[in-house]
């Protein structure tokens, strides 16, 4: 794999705030919070580490595939998929319009390049991804699959029910990622529903565990190329993510308050000016 440009994919990390800050503030709708804490791992992932086709299929044969299991932070994974090449970065403008492509949550009845399955009821997303990566192995593909979680996802029961499974049946095709803010819609995960050792919780039901800091993307692309080198070895490997809520934009990290809130005018005006245009808004 070739070494990564990195002052290159920083630049796309900041269009990617510029963009996900500008979708929510023109709907006045979405979940910033999130988006912005996880932009270094999607640019690490889709500007570097999958192995991804030309033409997007639904099937995802004989590529890496990627599911987003908390859906609701779709401004993010919306804007990477454009900056990507996906389809057209101007569509970015009709972000939770009505009889759009680009819905609140991703979703796949009107056929936007790159989702493979509608998201965001929290819980179901590595079940999917497990479903994924056992369909590469009957049809003998080497390609790898890809799943993203949220850490307050962690209190859901099928989370657990598919952890299971996927160690059960060696399903080490398959790389999880937790983003592990600490922070849900009510407030601190630790006083929602606190979730104690992650790391030795998902260690104890028989995966392969990394941390690292996905707020660096440095650290980001070493975890999931880390995480790449694990697989085929008998175990599924889950990557807990450290993130900010709100990287990027001061008055928005660490806090779950902007986990769905918009920007109005003055506060939009003040996180672009945190953030550097470097490719071109929409």
């Amino acid at each position: 794999m070739p070494q990564p440009d990195f002052n290159h994919l920083q630049n796309i990390a900041s269009q990617i705030r510029r963009d996900i800050v500008r979708m929510v503030h023109a709907c006045q709708s979405g979940h910033p919070g999130g988006s912005l804490g996880c932009t270094e791992f999607f640019v690490a992932l889709y500007f570097h580490i999958l192995k991804r086709n030309k033409d997007f299929n639904m099937d995802g044969t004989g590529e890496d595939i990627f599911f987003l299991s908390n859906g609701h932070i779709s401004p993010v994974w919306y804007s990477t998929l454009a900056r990507a090449g996906y389809f057209d970065t101007k569509e970015l403008s009709t972000f939770r319009l009505l009889n759009t492509r680009l819905q609140g949550h991703p979703a796949t009845h009107e056929g936007l390049p790159g989702i493979r399955v509608a998201s965001g009821s929290l819980g179901q997303g590595l079940s999917v991804a497990l479903g994924a990566a056992q369909t590469k192995k009957l049809n003998h593909d080497n390609h790898l699959v890809y799943v993203l979680m949220g850490d307050g996802e962690q209190q859901e029961g099928q989370v657990w029910e598919a952890a299971m499974y996927a160690a059960h049946n060696k399903v080490d095709n398959l790389i999880a990622t937790i983003d592990y803010n600490g922070q849900q819609i009510d407030g601190p995960v630790k006083e929602i529903l606190d979730l104690k050792n992650l790391k030795a919780k998902w260690e104890a039901f028989g995966w392969e565990v990394l941390e690292f800091n996905g707020n660096n993307l440095q650290e980001t692309i070493a975890g999931l190329e880390k995480a790449k080198s694990l697989t085929g070895k008998g175990k599924p490997i889950m990557n807990l993510m450290r993130t900010e809520m709100g990287y990027g934009v001061d008055f928005m990290m660490n806090s779950h308050k902007w986990h769905g809130v918009a920007p109005n005018d003055e506060e939009l005006k003040k996180a672009l000016a945190q953030l550097e245009e470097t490719i071109g808004d929409y």
